[in-house]
């Protein structure tokens, strides 16, 4: 998934740990297989094909996967959506190689293709149909999390009690470590990211975090972003960084962009709005917000 994924199992033998692992690295790319863009196999790169053409039969899982995307772009109004696929690589790369900004008139024309509200789904065939032609869909801010809570949930499944899958910082964890305490994780510190500002004992917990540190390109002096506002084609600014805490490391990854992108008081009105979810935003100016259940040391 163009992602590291880091998985750590606690078990009384270590070549029962290593099958583990094993299994579950087979899960994530089992699921990569499924979710890929890059592949003209994958039920994704279908859907894509036959956008403005027909409806496309998929598998239940597929199927499931985008109508819980379309439910987050609904609460999210619209800034988690699936079919940004229109203007992502086309426009932005952030290789360090970008020298100059997008057209922006290109990108007001590409934008007509994005609208979660041109996603049709028929439950009755199975069937996802992309109403425009050129439409296209991608998983990029869910297929990461998704991933990492299928794999844990295989492992849950394989008797395994206690351990941490870990998508390049978005992690689920549950159980304890080896000693019996709790998991701790640190909180990047978005001006030292190897630093963490904080740090939060977890257990049954995901996290997620979006931010402007790590992925972004540098035009004329200005910063950009890799988080793109499906709504505008343009990076966001304004949050450094957003670390969303929540059950599901799905709906946690989910939820990290559209944090980011839809304004600080908007963002931690609609998270405190929903049950079970939590968030830290810093913004630009090294602020620091907090929805209401958690408290900051």
């Amino acid at each position: 998934m163009g992602n590291a994924f880091e998985i750590t199992v606690v078990d009384h033998d270590e070549k029962t740990a290593g099958q583990h692992i094993d299994a579950a690295i087979d899960e994530i790319r089992r699921i990569e297989k499924l979710l890929t863009t890059f592949s003209e196999e994958s039920q994704t790169h279908l859907i894509n094909q036959n956008a403005g053409i027909k409806p496309v039969k998929v598998g239940r899982e597929v199927f499931e996967l985008i109508e819980r995307s379309l439910r987050i772009s609904n609460i999210t109004d619209g800034y988690f959506d699936i079919s940004y696929g229109g203007i992502d690589k086309s426009f932005w790369n952030f290789d360090r190689e970008m020298k100059q900004l997008p057209d922006p008139e290109l990108i007001k024309e590409h934008l007509k293709l994005v609208n979660y509200k041109n996603i049709l789904l028929n439950r009755e065939n199975q069937t996802v149909f992309l109403k425009e032609k050129g439409m296209r869909i991608g998983f990029g801010g869910i297929g990461k999390g998704y991933a990492a809570e299928m794999a844990k949930r295989l492992l849950q499944k394989r008797g395994v009690v206690s351990g941490i899958v870990n998508a390049s910082g978005d992690l689920t964890a549950w159980g304890n470590q080896a000693d019996g305490k709790s998991w701790t994780v640190g909180i990047a510190d978005p001006n030292n990211a190897k630093q963490p500002f904080s740090y939060m004992n977890i257990t049954d917990m995901a996290i997620a975090t979006s931010g402007n540190y790590e992925k972004f390109v540098v035009i004329d002096g200005k910063k950009h972003s890799h988080t793109i506002n499906p709504k505008t084609g343009m990076p966001v600014s304004g949050a450094k960084s957003v670390t969303i805490f929540c059950p599901n490391a799905e709906i946690a990854d989910a939820m990290a962009t559209p944090v980011s992108i839809m304004g600080i008081d908007s963002a931690l009105n609609m998270v405190n709005q929903i049950n079970h979810l939590e968030c830290i935003i810093i913004d630009d100016q090294d602020k620091i917000y907090s929805s209401k259940n958690i408290n900051l040391k």
